[in-house]
């Protein structure tokens, strides 16, 4: 079960090189199941029983079914689609001494760099071109090796392994090819995109990883690839949405772009576009602003966003006591200072669905010495006030090109997943809940 569940992810990821690509994966397998499409653009027509999604810029996305009764609340799972890496600036092409062509790129998220150099890398995104007389969007993805970053001899820089501060600008410009590739660079975009070159009018393209996943260890335990973080969660989040069934509450599978750089575009969890949809999910169905505010308030978030495991080699990084472990589980994170939501309450409702998924479950602080990131449930909270649950999936190497995990812990977030999905939360009366 384990290694079909992991075959089925790498497939996922291999075939999301970009935010854009995720979408447009979840979008295909969304519709093979009978989801029909929304537009924000065009007015919503909603039926008691239906499946829809609706995406915003491409790159997020939120799918939900309406139960064939009325509903109590929403059950909302958030994940997001984006990964550090390097975007392609415009004009990106660099001659260097007449003998190389290098690429101009800028950084996306906080990343480790070091695991970016000489490994083989291509890049894909988007084309907004000229069509007909309108301007449309396609994706591109160059499907071999095209660049990589080299590093720099040993002999060049004795101290490269006593600690070495990099400099995007400098060290992390991917080689391109030789003289002869100068000027070709959006020519083979728009030759993999199908697309003619002077019919492109914008571009959002990032560099990524071609190293394939793995599956390795002593008893093929642990499993290797790049945007793990957070592709591991958005596809069990999927995967369990896709197989829940009934449920007294509306389903929402949720996934948005940009946590890696603040959440704070129209299509992060900073914005409105969760809000905007619950709200028009209520307004189709023909009920009141009250309703929507009682139905919110009988409503639980998980916030989908893997965590650090306990890493062999710096077991003192993690909390004295609480030190979650690859195949040991989901992970409940806290945080006193609100970077994580989780409380008492979302903590309590989320462990009883572990029970009853059959799954296992640890628990995440940071070092109290050392600060934290944020992730997406504190900023959606902002527009959309529920009880809402912080969790990820344990790995090492966070934000490297090639992450680790274990090959247990995706099953089990699908199956919580499942039951989470399938569940309601309402508050019976003050201080006592019914799940």
């Amino acid at each position: 079960m384990y290694q079909e569940t992991v075959k089925e992810l790498f497939s996922f990821i291999e075939s999301s090189p970009s935010v854009f690509h995720a979408v447009e994966n979840m979008k295909r397998m969304l519709e093979e199941e009978g989801y029909i499409q929304l537009l924000e653009s065009r007015r919503w027509e909603l039926f008691e029983g239906g499946k829809y999604y609706v995406i915003r810029n491409g790159s997020s996305i939120i799918a939900f079914r309406i139960p064939k009764r009325d509903f109590v609340g929403f059950q909302i799972m958030a994940s997001h689609s984006d990964s550090p890496s390097f975007k392609i600036k415009e004009q990106p092409e660099m001659e260097t001494e007449h003998a190389y062509v290098r690429l101009n790129v800028e950084k996306y998220g906080g990343m480790l760099m070091a695991p970016w150099f000489d490994r083989p890398l291509s890049v894909a995104g988007r084309l907004i071109v000229r069509e007909q007389g309108r301007i449309a969007v396609k994706l591109v993805s160059v499907d071999r090796d095209l660049v990589l970053i080299p590093n720099l001899a040993i002999h060049m820089n004795r101290e490269s392994n006593d600690g070495y501060k990099y400099n995007v600008q400098k060290d992390l410009l991917p080689l391109y090819g030789c003289a002869e590739a100068k000027g070709t660079f959006m020519s083979q975009i728009a030759d993999a995109a199908g697309v003619e070159e002077e019919e492109i009018l914008g571009s959002d393209l990032f560099l990524y990883n071609r190293m394939k996943g793995s599956v390795w260890g002593a008893q093929e335990e642990f499993i290797s690839i790049g945007r793990l973080d957070d592709l591991q969660c958005v596809f069990a989040s999927l995967q369990a949405f896709l197989s829940s069934e009934g449920g007294e509450s509306i389903p929402v599978h949720c996934v948005f772009d940009n946590e890696e750089v603040g959440s704070s575009t129209k299509q992060g969890a900073a914005s409105t576009f969760l809000y905007d949809t619950l709200n028009r999910i209520n307004e189709g169905l023909g009920r009141t602003p009250g309703q929507y505010r009682q139905a919110v308030a009988s409503s639980l978030m998980v916030s989908a966003d893997n965590a650090h495991a306990v890493h062999p080699n710096y077991p003192e990084k993690a909390c004295p006591s609480n030190r979650p472990y690859l195949n040991q589980g989901i992970v409940i994170k806290y945080s006193a200072n609100q970077k994580y939501t989780t409380d008492g309450v979302s903590a309590a409702l989320f462990k009883e669905i572990c029970g009853r998924a059959g799954a296992p479950f640890q628990i995440f602080l940071n070092r109290s010495d050392i600060a934290g990131g944020s992730t997406l449930g504190n900023l959606s909270g902002n527009q959309v006030a529920v009880n809402c649950v912080d969790i990820g999936l344990p790995q090492l190497s966070m934000h490297s090109p090639y992450e680790t995990a274990g090959v247990k812990d995706t099953q089990y977030l699908i199956q919580t997943g499942k039951v989470f999905f399938e569940s309601s939360v309402e508050e019976d009366q003050y201080g006592v809940y019914a799940l």
